[in-house]
């Protein structure tokens, strides 16, 4: 099964320091098989590749979330500013991406992106996503191993596209003495920076919250959320199948 592609009309830059790797005014938007996350892929001539070199070395196996989903036909070190970073880009083994240059989005590979004069962190915004975060009134209860995490009547619903619903609830609502805080902080190109995470017991970082999210969800800052696809949910008395998304594979989650 190939990836599926379309073009973009966004800018797109990439950067190291204050040079611009990445300069398109045309990026082409791919996504891999049975993964919802997109990606970037660029003609030579929208990027530097008078700083590209073949890859030395084994390539990265982790984390798999910012690796390629299918074969690779040559990956590419990264020399600039008097550093290497290894297995910085790649060309898939792909006739729909031939001879496109693709960059890892991981942390600390490249410094910043941009789509127009937005910086972006995490992955390109999908132009077909929607996000919605809409108040309900719904009976939401949360439990894991028997034990009750959560219950309210006033969730904040947020409703994202290839996603399941995620139940933003009240502090007021989540029993606190269930859950340990961790360390953990993640950022979403829709959302913001998740800042505050939680464990319960054997669950790590299982629940979330945004302090300032993005002001088109607003109105989850400070609610919790949990991941639905590894606890028990209920919806006004009937309780629901865990869903099934790309965060049910734990490498996709936070651990």
């Amino acid at each position: 099964m190939t990836v599926y592609t379309e073009h973009g009309e966004k800018w797109v830059r990439a950067y190291v320091g204050e040079t611009a790797v990445v300069d398109s005014r045309a990026p082409m938007i791919f996504k891999e098989p049975a993964f919802p996350i997109p990606w970037y892929a660029f003609t030579g001539a929208d990027i530097r590749r008078d700083l590209l070199r073949p890859a030395v070395g084994a390539p990265p196996t982790e984390p798999s979330f910012f690796l390629p989903r299918g074969p690779v036909a040559q990956w590419f070190d990264l020399e600039i500013e008097g550093r290497v970073v290894p297995h910085a880009a790649w060309i898939r083994d792909d006739p729909a991406l031939r001879d496109r240059y693709i960059f890892s989005w991981q942390p600390g590979v490249l410094d910043r992106w941009m789509e127009e004069d937005e910086e972006v962190r995490g992955h390109p915004r999908d132009p077909r996503k929607r996000v919605e975060a809409i108040a309900s009134s719904r009976r939401i209860e949360i439990s894991a191993n028997g034990r009750a995490l959560a219950r309210s009547a006033r969730p904040v619903l947020l409703f994202e596209t290839d996603l399941p619903i995620r139940f933003y609830l009240p502090r007021e609502d989540v029993d606190f003495a269930a859950l340990t805080a961790s360390t953990n902080s993640s950022h979403c190109p829709y959302k913001g920076d998740a800042d505050q995470y939680w464990d319960a017991g054997e669950l790590r970082n299982v629940a979330w919250s945004y302090s300032a999210p993005y002001r088109a969800v607003g109105n989850i800052a400070g609610m919790v959320a949990f991941y639905n696809e590894i606890v028990d949910v209920t919806i006004d008395g009937v309780p629901q199948a865990r869903p099934d998304s790309v965060f049910s594979d734990p490498a996709n989650r936070p651990n």
